[in-house]
């Protein structure tokens, strides 16, 4: 098990250096990089939403959700039905950051995949799903249909 752990530390430190290494030019972090990723995949995500999924304090996201609304990257919209509700949105910029970061991401599990043939994808997705905790995968529900495609992105 030490040696699965130690691949699983080393995968993830190439993972997310690709995306840290486009992040520094923005002054930005994983933390920002965590928030715009579910700010664009789920357009209209409330804070408290986020707060969930991220599963960290008010105060630690506040910081970071500043930061993308000063530089134009999110913006904050009172919510249609209960303006109360704060929702989240990716703004144009936001949106193409977020697709240059899950570019280089998805390049890195397009090629390990490939590696695996076909059942590398099947098998992927039935490890990671089990590293989560039972009792907490259904708020993490990953949705299995593709995103919808925006203008410039690779098909």
């Amino acid at each position: 098990m030490y040696e699965l752990i130690e691949l699983f530390f080393f995968a993830y430190r190439d993972f997310v250096g690709d995306a840290d290494r486009l992040l520094e030019a923005y002054g930005f972090g994983r933390a920002h990089h965590r928030v715009l990723y579910f700010v664009s995949r789920r357009p209209g995500l409330t804070i408290a939403e986020l707060l969930e999924i991220l599963r960290i304090t008010k105060q630690s996201l506040n910081r970071v959700l500043r930061e993308l609304v000063d530089k134009n990257f999110v913006e904050i919209r009172a919510g249609a039905l209960d303006r109360r509700r704060r929702q989240l949105y990716a703004t144009p910029d936001g949106e193409r950051l977020a697709l240059r970061l899950a570019q280089v991401q998805t390049r890195r599990f397009a090629s390990a995949l490939e590696q695996l043939g076909d059942w590398g994808e099947e098998s992927a997705l039935a490890f990671l799903t089990a590293m989560i905790d039972p009792q907490k995968r259904a708020g993490d529900a990953v949705s299995r249909q593709e995103p919808p495609k925006r203008a410039g992105q690779a098909q």
